[in-house]
């Protein structure tokens, strides 16, 4: 078998919060117990043994991520602008008029990540900043990146993650009007069911939303060509016409399809333990954006449940016998053949985090033979995909299982 990329979509979630060798002082608090204790309910409920090796410091990591993804609760957006605010240069005294007043200040590219408050998956945003400083003082750079992701780091929804930080930075700075694009992007991840009859879905939620205070009130405003002109000179295009109906938006996934739609009702005692895990971060659960999340993160979960799906795989492998065309994706040669980019999803044991990439997989026989099916090698790779996962056993699994059924060497 060849190699297998995982995604990077949670990349800066497990680098920033490498839990094992970080010491974040979370342990000992009653907040982390209490998530420790929901995680193991939600663990037995997708039926694993919480005390098998891969699991043991699971509901521990988990308990962590939250705290750190989440940490923004906590956290004051005035007091990091009122540490950093400076007279603009060339005034004295904050009394006139200095040579770059009524300019354009930009913060581009910051990468933030939140997460949903209608799933409690993590979601990406691309952020950009612009104030128009009020001709008295302006704000240290690096402190327009904190107080963005003061915010993030709050189960968010992406307009009023926008909102949020336009208004602090107005509040706190006092400028002549605040500029906020945000760009998120949320895996739109299919059910396994779906995925068996149909392959192709994938894919991600993209948001455009905007916020803008003081002269960027108004949306038609010249000031907002001015700063689209300015990050489209530094490479970052945004269209203008879908900023106007941005707040129309449809967003998560879980609103609008059965995309995480399981069989049977969510598990109560599981439900509930979701719902403790909310109070635990310091959010309210009867927050009217927050009622049904609980059990839509459930219905998600369930989808990586440990359930013995060996007879659906046989039964879909049986059932597929169209051979591999050469098509670009395969190559013969040499009775050596090749699956290129198959594509998995998949959540992380040791953080329950959702990690995506693609499977490459080569095999060789010491005869002619047709060609596995496209479709079936797919099938394995969503098989073992939908688990709770590392990297390493995915890959171990996918290969074992194409030589058993393939009869030949991976």
């Amino acid at each position: 078998m060849g190699a297998l990329d995982e995604g990077h979509f949670n990349e800066e979630l497990q680098n920033g919060v490498e839990l094992d060798c970080l010491d974040l002082g979370f342990e000992d608090q009653p907040e982390t117990v209490a998530i420790e204790d929901a995680v193991k309910v939600l663990l037995q409920g997708l039926g694993e043994d919480i005390n098998r090796e891969g699991l043991k410091k699971t509901p521990l990591r988990v308990a962590k991520a939250l705290r750190e993804g989440t940490k923004g609760y906590k956290q004051k957006a005035k007091d990091i602008v009122q540490s950093a605010l400076f007279p603009e240069v060339g005034l004295d005294d904050a009394v006139g008029h200095a040579g770059g007043a009524g300019g354009l200040v930009i913060v581009r590219d910051l990468d933030l990540f939140s997460y949903c408050e209608s799933c409690l998956l993590p979601f990406q945003v691309k952020c950009q900043i612009g104030y128009v400083p009020s001709g008295q003082r302006v704000v240290g750079l690096s402190k327009l990146s904190r107080v963005a992701d003061v915010f993030a780091k709050r189960l968010q929804d992406p307009q009023r993650l926008a909102d949020e930080i336009c208004s602090a930075l107005h509040h706190g700075i006092k400028p002549a009007g605040v500029a906020i694009i945000l760009q998120c992007s949320h895996m739109h991840f299919p059910n396994i069911e779906s995925l068996f009859l149909d392959s192709s879905r994938q894919g991600w939620v993209k948001a455009l939303v905007h916020s803008g205070s003081g002269v960027f009130e108004n949306n038609f405003a010249d000031v907002w060509d001015d700063f689209l002109s300015l990050l489209k000179f530094r490479g970052i295009n945004v269209d203008k016409t879908r900023m106007k109906d941005s707040k129309q938006q449809c967003w998560c996934p879980s609103q609008y399809s059965s995309s995480v739609e399981v069989t049977g009702p969510p598990i109560p005692g599981m439900v509930t333990a979701v719902t403790s895990i909310l109070s635990s971060l310091g959010e309210d659960p009867s927050r009217e954006e927050l009622v049904r999340t609980p059990s839509r993160f459930v219905k998600w979960l369930m989808n990586f449940q440990n359930a013995n799906l060996e007879m659906k795989l046989n039964a879909f492998a049986c059932g597929r016998t169209d051979p591999l065309k050469q098509n670009g994706e395969v190559s013969l040669h040499k009775q050596i053949y090749t699956v290129l980019n198959l594509s998995f999803w998949s959540q992380c044991e040791h953080h329950l985090l959702p990690f995506h990439g693609v499977v490459h997989i080569g095999y060789y026989s010491a005869e002619e033979i047709t060609p596995a099916s496209k479709s079936l090698l797919q099938s394995m790779v969503h098989f073992y995909g939908f688990k709770l996962q590392v990297q390493e056993r995915l890959t171990r699994q996918i290969a074992e299982t194409a030589s058993s059924l393939l009869g030949v060497g991976m």
